[in-house]
């Protein structure tokens, strides 16, 4: 059976739990690392999901080890979904206008 694996980068605005794991992570960048198997027998290439990883480095005494922790897609988009919600209301400033943006 044929297997791949593919590696992409995602980025966390904000402190955060995944589903099935009680400590939250650090706001940062975590590389997730995603494996599939070829379908055989169709007359056109296809590929099927198998495992989700996230990839967690240590932290204090453990620094320098990586943790993969088993997750599902769904669940993957679900914390940035609501990290995003989190981001996109804490961007906006209630802060005084600049003396010149204040004159129009």
């Amino acid at each position: 059976m044929n297997m791949r694996s593919s590696r992409s980068t995602v980025r966390f605005a904000n402190a955060f739990v995944l589903m099935g794991y009680a400590d939250a992570l650090p706001a940062g960048d975590y590389d997730v690392l995603v494996e599939e198997e070829r379908l055989q027998g169709l007359s056109f290439e296809a590929w099927r999901r198998t495992a989700t990883y996230l990839l967690v480095q240590g932290r204090g005494r453990r620094t320098g080890d990586t943790e993969m922790r088993a997750t599902t897609e769904r669940d993957l988009e679900k914390a940035q979904r609501l990290d995003r919600a989190t981001s996109d209301t804490d961007t906006y400033s209630d802060a005084a206008l600049s003396p010149l943006e204040d004159l129009t």
